[in-house]
């Protein structure tokens, strides 16, 4: 959960007007204000950032989550595939909806087609795309990752720092061997250069 909510936002760290939350609740029924689920992950799109405790929809100008992600501990299973899916269709009217099994490496998405949802095919790499984020989604060693068009895993803020890190080392490094090449060639050539 940490791990989706932090590599999104490190993407769209240019974005503005979004709000990426998980395991908080949310608040969707005014009638009745103690109604409320708690998705691993949601995403709502058009929306003002800032921070939240809960999501509350009707202080959200009724705004649903675009996108939920839900993780299927054996617990919660049944619930998530049947209750919450239905909810989420027809009362959150979220657009995507995707399960995944940690354990079993299960994962499926669903896309809302008018009143229902549609289960999402995977490509040949076994990714969904996410028409909300504009990524894909998919398993990547063990755990669900967001992938880029060009199928990079979208790295977390610690994992982007050590790609920096990797990448500064190795400009040191080929700037030393420039270095070495040149001293060889000043070595070699250099009394070349002084006779002529």
């Amino acid at each position: 959960m940490i791990l989706l909510i932090e590599s999104l936002r490190l993407h769209w760290a240019d974005r503005q007007g979004y709000y990426v939350g998980g395991n908080m609740f949310v608040h969707y029924d005014p009638q009745n204000k103690r109604r409320s689920r708690g998705p691993d992950f949601f995403l709502v799109l058009d929306v003002e950032e800032r921070e939240r405790k809960s999501w509350v929809v009707w202080q959200e100008g009724m705004r649903f989550p675009d996108l939920i992600i839900e993780l299927l501990p054996d617990s919660t299973r049944e619930v998530d595939k049947g209750e919450k899916k239905m909810l989420y269709e027809r009362v959150f009217r979220t657009q995507e909806y995707y399960l995944y099994d940690p354990f079993s490496q299960d994962f499926l998405g669903y896309h809302l087609q008018g009143t229902r949802y549609q289960e999402m095919q995977p490509d040949a790499e076994q990714r969904l795309y996410s028409v909300v984020t504009g990524l894909y989604v998919g398993v990547r060693e063990g755990w669900l990752r967001w992938l880029t068009t060009a199928s990079m895993v979208v790295p977390t803020p610690r994992e982007w720092a050590e790609q920096e890190r990797q990448r500064a080392e190795q400009a040191i490094q080929r700037a030393e061997q420039a270095e070495q090449l040149l001293d060889a060639y000043r070595h070699r050539f250099g009394n070349l250069e002084e006779s002529v």
